[in-house]
């Protein structure tokens, strides 16, 4: 029997609000810590994950490492990646790609810290001590900033909800893969290995 808890990042508010390089001063003094900033300037820091949704991840990243080779059209990355939202939030999703026209757009300093840049395309993981509404308004937020296709993957209940930019939440139960189209030509993320 597994026992599910749901645990929400600690929340650090500071006297004043961190500017972007204050920030990121902060993240590479604490690299051993997953940092994220809400958009209202809340230091968010993550627990670890289990070792079950670690082999999760590891075997979505390698999935995707595969594609974004072969299709070259974009650059892929991983958690550790942090991004400026337009909304002044810095995220960092489980998997993220970003078009190379975006990527090449970016100064070699910028390319170096969180860069105020927008995926295209990001997957979150919940892990069973994520909350399921907290990830849920992160992937709208993902959405409502830019990002053209999100996938939250509960791997507990088999379900994959797809989030994409004028439409709809669709939520898949128990599907086998789930299709990029037409955001990532011919990426089929197969999840029998997910589950």
């Amino acid at each position: 029997m597994t026992t599910t808890f749901e645990q929400k990042p600690l929340m650090l508010k500071l006297h004043k609000k961190l500017t972007d390089d204050e920030f990121f001063e902060f993240c590479q003094t604490n690299r051993d810590w997953r940092i994220e900033r809400s958009a209202s300037g809340e230091i968010l820091i993550m627990p670890p994950t289990g070792l079950e949704t670690g082999g999760r991840n590891f075997d979505l990243i390698g999935q995707f490492f595969i594609w974004v080779k072969r299709d070259g059209t974009g650059k892929g990355f991983d958690s550790s990646s942090g991004f400026t939202l337009p909304n002044n939030a810095v995220v960092s999703p489980d998997v993220s790609w970003v078009k190379l026209d975006k990527w090449n757009a970016l100064t070699p300093e910028e390319k170096k810290k969180f860069a105020l840049i927008v995926p295209d395309f990001v997957i979150e993981l919940k892990s069973p001590s994520d909350s399921l509404s907290d990830l849920k308004e992160k992937m709208q937020q993902y959405i409502d900033n830019g990002v053209s296709l999100a996938w939250l993957i509960h791997a507990e209940k088999r379900q994959v909800y797809v989030y994409s930019a004028g439409v709809p939440v669709v939520v898949l139960n128990e599907p086998a893969s789930v299709s990029g189209e037409p955001v990532l030509p011919g990426f089929v993320l197969d999840l029998q290995s997910i589950w």
